[in-house]
């Protein structure tokens, strides 16, 4: 039976409990995102959203621990004092990437108002293929993190409860974001937000990548000089906004043959040599097939898809991905409108 939307004004949280924790802090020196610390996030988040006039923030499930701490603070009334209604989704886990989209899902069928996403890109990833239309609010706590923000979650808490009651518009502080789109022969597509990178590779391995020398070709929908992670090769090269109308291709070679050689953090303390052989714009529609014929496909960082000659890979950059909360613009906007003033004003 399909349940009715929920009435009032209400916000999701999904928390995906394993980010921050893969194979890069090992090879690296990535930053690590307790579920006590993930736990504390949600609890300011709640303070900052109550504040604001949300009524209820549905949590999602997992196996990691995240939702049962939370439910014994709501027990033993830790959480009573909050104004917003701390409601735990009733959905399967799985303990994988489905619970994400699951709980996404859940949420927008339900009529939420935004959803404050706490993840590093893979999981960004997943919550932009499905939260359609509704804001989403992306919140760091992954190991190489180019399109969530690093936020504190108060602050946070209060720009997207500003924007889910409608004291703060969508359009004053939502911004529309590119994504990249993987297609192969037979309809099947997958999604990137940040970055696409085709692997000489032939297996998937650890799904984490931080070695340059089997990568191909990088296809980013923004390019940031201050990015960490395998974006950054193309951020160190040439500046794409996240508004601008185009992405990049960087496609790479050996260092003995490279046209030029540049060293980029691509991963938290991490820099190494990158040989790049040739920068070129991607432009929105277009489908670029890739040079390998056969390899690896890593999608935001993490390899996802093995492929042959017979799939027919092409990459294709799309403007009309998801809309997420501006935090800064949130705050200005509410700033000069008064919101945070009390009877008296100033």
């Amino acid at each position: 039976m399909k349940r009715p939307p929920i009435r009032g004004t209400t916000v999701g949280i999904v928390a995906n409990p394993a980010s921050g924790r893969d194979v890069r802090r090992l090879v690296a020196h990535g930053s690590v995102f307790s579920i006590a610390e993930k736990c504390n996030m949600i609890v300011r988040l709640l303070a900052a959203l109550g504040s604001t006039g949300v009524e209820r923030t549905l949590i999602a499930p997992d196996r990691g621990g995240i939702a049962e701490r939370l439910r014994r603070a709501t027990d033993v009334g830790t959480l009573s004092e909050l104004s917003t209604q701390a409601v735990f989704l009733d959905i399967p886990v799985e303990d994988g990437p489905i619970d994400t989209v699951r709980a996404i899902e859940r949420m927008v069928a339900l009529g939420v108002s935004a959803i404050v996403v706490l993840g590093g890109d893979g999981t960004q990833r997943l919550a932009a293929r499905a939260c359609g239309e509704t804001p989403i609010l992306a919140l760091s706590t992954g190991s190489n993190n180019v399109f969530p923000e690093v936020r504190e979650a108060t602050v946070a808490g209060l720009a997207a409860g500003l924007v889910a009651t409608g004291r703060v518009t969508a359009a004053d502080a939502t911004v529309r974001n590119k994504t990249l789109w993987v297609e192969l022969k037979g309809g099947r597509q997958e999604i990137a937000v940040v970055d696409v990178s085709i692997c000489s590779d032939a297996w998937l391995g650890a799904r984490a990548l931080w070695r340059p020398e089997s990568i191909s070709q990088i296809f980013v929908a923004f390019a940031e000089a201050d990015a960490i992670g395998l974006s950054s090769i193309a951020g160190l090269l040439h500046h794409v906004s996240r508004t601008e109308a185009c992405g990049l291709r960087v496609d790479l070679a050996p260092l003995e043959t490279a046209r030029a050689i540049l060293h980029a953090p691509i991963a938290p303390g991490l820099l190494a040599p990158v040989g790049v052989e040739a920068v070129s714009e991607l432009r929105p529609g277009e489908h670029q097939a890739v040079r390998l014929a056969q390899g690896t496909i890593a999608l935001d960082g993490e390899r996802e898809l093995a492929f042959t000659a017979g799939d027919q890979v092409t990459v294709r950059l799309d403007r009309h991905g998801p809309l997420t909360i501006d935090v800064d613009k949130a705050m200005a906007t509410a700033v000069r409108d008064g919101l945070f003033l009390g009877r008296e004003g100033v």
